[in-house]
């Protein structure tokens, strides 16, 4: 339970990501480069949490349960159900950062190569359509609400001075650029706890980002860092949204086992940031190439 709970936070690493295409509109700071900034940290996250696993069954066998035998034919044959999803990934990706297409066109063409699909598998109906429709126009609809949100709050937060207010009082406290850092990064853990992922980015990154920024960090790491700490805010107790969904689809026993579960994947979220921040590189070399 702790294996799903804490893998389904690294999707809003990996792009696409709709929490990246937030931090970017809130900051001003290109979706383009956030997205392909994500892609190391995510490689490295998901093995992480795979050392992880390995050895907590290492130590305790019977948390692997029973192994499944397969022969090498049937594990190459399940690949083939891999490539859908990878041929949608690829269009939208691919088509950004060869030139083709913006991230907003891009969208688009991934919708051309899902229908395709649909179509390939004889799938392509009315009701697949009015369903797919209804979909895209609650998510449309949700994140638009939540960026005019942000861009409101932006407003009145320059308009009673608070963001230059609270700058002035982080330079009176005289902290280095890493003392800052981890004062940051302890105030998202702690909010972590109590707020849901949206409604911490809406109400933190107009404030902070600033602060962040003008201590020197760069704004593409500083995004990268912010998702691995909304992952831990999506496990942690008593408001981790992925905590419920999968004690919800357990449907028995009490939630403090998925919790105990994913606390060694916590561990691990922040030894990834800890070596972010020791080898920043891992986030910014691919946005350094892609200019």
């Amino acid at each position: 339970m702790g294996t799903l709970a804490a893998g389904g936070t690294v999707g809003i690493l990996i792009p696409p990501s709709i929490n990246m295409i937030i931090y970017g509109v809130l900051t001003n700071t290109s979706i383009a480069q956030l997205y392909i900034a994500g892609i190391i940290p995510g490689i490295l996250l998901a093995m992480m949490f795979m050392l992880t696993i390995f050895i907590a069954c290492a130590l305790k066998p019977s948390w692997g349960g029973r192994q499944e035998e397969a022969t090498w034919t049937q594990r190459f044959s399940v690949i083939a159900d891999f490539l859908p999803p990878f041929a949608i990934f690829f269009a939208i990706m691919g088509s950004i950062y060869l030139g083709w297409a913006t991230p907003t066109e891009s969208a688009a063409i991934g919708v051309i190569v899902a229908l395709f699909l649909a179509l390939c598998h004889g799938r392509l109906n009315l009701r697949m359509l009015r369903s797919a429709f209804e979909g895209a126009m609650r998510t449309t609809a949700m994140v638009m609400l939540v960026i005019m949100a942000a861009y409101f709050l932006n407003f009145v937060l320059s308009g009673i001075g608070l963001t230059s207010q609270l700058n002035e009082f982080i330079v009176s406290l005289d902290l280095t650029k890493y003392q800052l850092l981890i004062t940051i990064i302890l105030f998202y853990v702690v909010l972590g706890f109590f707020m849901e992922v949206l409604t911490l980015m809406i109400t933190t990154v107009p404030i902070i980002a600033p602060i962040v920024f003008s201590a020197g960090f760069d704004p593409i790491w500083f995004g990268v860092i912010l998702m691995i700490l909304l992952e831990t805010a999506l496990v942690t107790p008593p408001i981790g949204l992925n905590l419920y969904v999968v004690q919800g689809i357990r449907k028995a026993g009490p939630i403090h086992d998925v919790i105990i579960g994913v606390v060694p994947f916590v561990f691990a979220m922040f030894a990834m940031i800890a070596i972010l921040i020791g080898f920043p590189e891992l986030a910014t070399y691919l946005p350094g190439i892609m200019k």
